[in-house]
């Protein structure tokens, strides 16, 4: 099965409520556990302080706009776990980049939790919600593989967070499942069937948020070419989670689609917009935009989503970082 496939059927499968393909079984599960005993023996058990990012950032010249109210949900990589300081963290990057991007302060709001799953979204939404935001940022997925929750149940948790979001007025951009055969500490096998599953998750995520109406940007392909080729910078000191420079590549991916939903003009410190690139069905966009960090998906403007987008065509809108090409069922888009 294609990527593309696999991602459109796990998204069918949790839009009907099903627990969707389950992934290794039998022997090589047996296998899986006890490399994953030994990669967290390695990886050891983190002690850095967890900084909360929230507050108002901006240029002191523009304290007399009103704010933008951001929510920031998910796990240990969107709380910013690791870094030495609070303005290292990703929550902070990302207000202190969209402020000087849309020429407004942004009021920054984490509910994101060390740890967390797909399943403690609606927690954290419930306390969101009062804050009112006007976005919202999540990122999760990589508890969910690690801890082997189904891509089904993974995904339909995802997608029901999504929808409350956007019925309560407020855009969403998803942060894809970043891409865990990077872990140096994981061994092989573990390290490839952790790339294959991350990557797999993160597709289907794509197809399944851009269904319901918000949009993705890919994190696999940004994270793991730049945590492969310069491990020591890239990851923090438990050789896990990222490292300052790790967040502020996140951050950086995430910007832009903030900035072109939030609608205002971007102004001089606004981030190099993404190029649109192709308009290919959801799950052939999906596939593709998990080999390109911080490419984009959305969905296609001149089309609805609805409850029945698997039984017709839904396209979407695939775009990329200006320079980069995406491979998408054998062909290069760019």
């Amino acid at each position: 099965m294609s990527r593309a496939s696999r991602a459109k059927a796990i998204a069918q499968a949790a839009a009907v409520g099903g627990a969707g393909l389950v992934g290794a079984g039998g022997a090589m599960y047996g296998v899986l556990i006890g490399q994953s005993r030994l990669a967290r023996r390695r990886i050891g058990t983190p002690s850095e302080a967890l900084f909360d990012p929230s507050g108002t950032y901006g240029d002191d010249s523009l304290t007399s706009a009103d704010p933008v109210r951001l929510a920031l949900l998910g796990d240990s990589g969107a709380a910013g776990f690791g870094v030495d300081e609070a303005e290292d963290t990703t929550g902070a990057v990302i207000a202190s980049l969209l402020a000087a991007a849309i020429d407004r302060p942004v009021q920054l709001q984490c509910w994101a939790v060390v740890g967390a799953q797909s399943e403690d979204l609606p927690g954290q939404i419930a306390q969101a919600l009062p804050f009112q935001p006007h976005a919202a940022v999540i990122m999760v997925g990589a508890n969910d593989v690690t801890n082997r929750v189904t891509p089904g149940r993974s995904v339909a948790l995802l997608t029901d967070a999504v929808r409350q979001l956007l019925a309560a007025d407020i855009q969403v951009v998803v942060g894809t499942c970043p891409d865990l055969g990077t872990v140096r500490p994981i061994p092989h096998p573990l390290k490839w069937i952790a790339r294959h599953w991350s990557r797999s998750l993160a597709a289907a995520q794509t197809v399944a948020v851009v269904v319901a109406g918000g949009r993705t940007v890919a994190l696999a392909d940004l994270l793991g070419e730049e945590f492969d080729t310069h491990p020591d910078t890239m990851f923090g000191p438990d050789r896990f989670h990222p490292s300052a420079a790790g967040y502020r590549a996140v951050a950086a991916a995430l910007v832009p689609s903030l900035t072109e939903l939030i609608g205002d003009s971007p102004g001089a410190g606004s981030p190099t917009p993404r190029a649109t690139t192709a308009h290919l069905a959801v799950e052939r966009a999906a596939a593709a935009a998990v080999e390109v960090g911080g490419a984009e998906v959305l969905a296609d403007a001149n089309q609805t989503a609805s409850a029945s987008w698997h039984r017709r065509t839904l396209r979407a809108v695939l775009r990329r970082p200006p320079g980069d090409s995406v491979k998408a069922e054998g062909s290069v888009l760019g």
